[in-house]
């Protein structure tokens, strides 16, 4: 059977259609696939390269694409698949119906999984600086946290991305600090200022951000590093 021609405007899409078969025919230069044709950036993709290409299926995310886009896509007369992601729970019936759209086997990595029982550990992720921000409860990487075994601090604001000052962290008493890669750069440079707010732990931002079929073992991922953590002495 022939592949379907798709354009991954993605990273989390780009990986997840490369485990079930699909080689995008386009990607962003944030897709870490330097194989393939680049065809610009999430917010700023080279639509006319896009719609000159043809394929028979863009795939995008309403958090990570823009509206504008979109609507150019399909105005010219594109399909467009999009993935709409805000709870772990969505990611193995959105990966189906990704699958099913393809014409393409599900790949078990899209399992539902095993939700982490016990006292929470909890964490504040930052995800930028100048200002600092950070992730609220209505976003894929809160929820996937706590079905590790984690509590955000700002689960319970109605904010998805608010800004706050380490100050103010700090006054909510998390028990570490989970400081990403991605999207800023978290590294050891930046542990002393982070270090105020709690003792810092360094993450892979892709465990906490890339959706798909990478999910189930970022779960674990997590779930393993909560237990390194309770049993620090």
């Amino acid at each position: 059977m022939k592949h379907m021609r798709v354009v991954s405007l993605v990273p989390s899409a780009t990986e997840t259609l490369t485990k079930i078969g699909i080689t995008p025919i386009g990607v962003t230069r944030f897709c870490e696939r330097t194989d393939l044709v680049s065809m610009g950036g999430t917010k700023d993709p080279h639509t006319e390269q896009i719609i000159a290409a043809k394929p028979d299926l863009v795939v995008m995310c309403d958090q990570e694409n823009r509206r504008e886009d979109y609507e150019a896509l399909t105005e010219a007369g594109l399909s467009v698949f999009a993935f709409s992601l805000t709870d772990i729970a969505h990611v193995a019936t959105q990966v189906s119906a990704l699958a099913a759209r393809l014409g393409v086997p599900e790949n078990n990595d899209a399992q539902v999984i095993r939700v982490q029982t016990g006292l929470p550990i909890r964490v504040w992720v930052p995800i930028w600086k100048r200002p600092w921000m950070t992730i609220g409860g209505d976003t894929y990487a809160s929820t996937l946290l706590a079905a590790a075994g984690f509590c955000n601090v700002y689960t319970e604001t109605q904010t998805r991305y608010p800004e706050s000052a380490l100050e103010e962290v700090s006054s909510l008493r998390p028990d570490f600090v989970l400081a990403p890669n991605e999207p800023y750069p978290f590294a050891e440079r930046h542990r002393q200022q982070l270090e105020v707010v709690a003792p810092v732990c360094f993450v892979d931002g892709k465990d906490l951000f890339w959706w798909g079929t990478r999910t189930p073992r970022a779960h674990e991922r997590l779930q393993d590093l909560r237990s390194q953590l309770l049993n620090q002495p």
